[in-house]
């Protein structure tokens, strides 16, 4: 009965939330760019799919999102909590469920957690409704930025670098299935990181994303 009242609550709260969320955010009033499709950014914990998701949607003037966020914030509870509490199987479903949600809106920028590009039907959701942007950032660099910190279930072992080494291989042939790769390089700046996912999607998706009218 818990586990159930749990599942309605989640769903009643996150239904309002994303609406409230979307419509809160203040988009720039001359933009640059004109963003036709929702910019998923996917890769491993660490790449800097937040971060530089965030300033991306600040460049861009339009909405950001975090996939991990919405669902901490329907559930009340971290993503860690709901890994322990309910287990991964069960934070899995509930990702690709809120992941459409997200992407049935207006264009903006969607950050997703390290495991969702995982998911076949994840791929085709981004697909279909928008683009995904792989961070591609080389193991030791994600090492570097991931190991000081605690809110990691995947990293809770006695060897999270070997954990962390394991499922950077097993992820990195799904990751390369993204519509569009940025290398994540540790000497450049969020700015710079926006700077080269703007640059890569005028190049290769402008159906994506284009220039706005002086």
């Amino acid at each position: 009965m818990i586990f159930q009242f749990c599942i309605q609550h989640i769903w009643s709260f996150l239904q309002n939330h994303v609406i409230d969320s979307s419509m809160s955010e203040k988009q720039h009033l001359n933009p640059e760019y004109t963003l036709k499709k929702t910019i998923v950014m996917v890769g491993m914990m660490g790449a800097g799919k937040t971060a530089v998701g965030r300033g991306l949607a600040m460049r861009l003037g339009v909405p950001f999102l975090d996939s991990d966020t919405e669902i901490e914030v329907a559930a009340n509870i971290t993503v860690p909590e709901i890994f322990d509490r309910y287990g991964e199987p069960f934070f899995r479903e509930k990702e690709t469920q809120v992941i459409a949600r997200l992407l049935d809106k207006a264009s903006r920028v969607l950050s997703t957690g390290g495991g969702a590009f995982l998911s076949d039907v994840n791929r085709r959701n981004i697909t279909d409704h928008g683009v995904s942007v792989w961070l591609d950032a080389d193991l030791d660099l994600l090492w570097d930025r991931v190991r000081q910190k605690n809110t990691r279930p995947l990293l809770r072992t006695p060897d999270p670098y070997g954990a962390l080494a394991e499922i950077y291989a097993a992820r990195l042939p799904f990751y390369a299935k993204a519509d569009v790769v940025v290398k994540s390089l540790p000497g450049f700046s969020i700015d710079e990181m926006v700077e080269r996912v703007i640059a890569t999607l005028l190049t290769e998706r402008p159906d994506v994303l284009e220039k706005t009218d002086a």
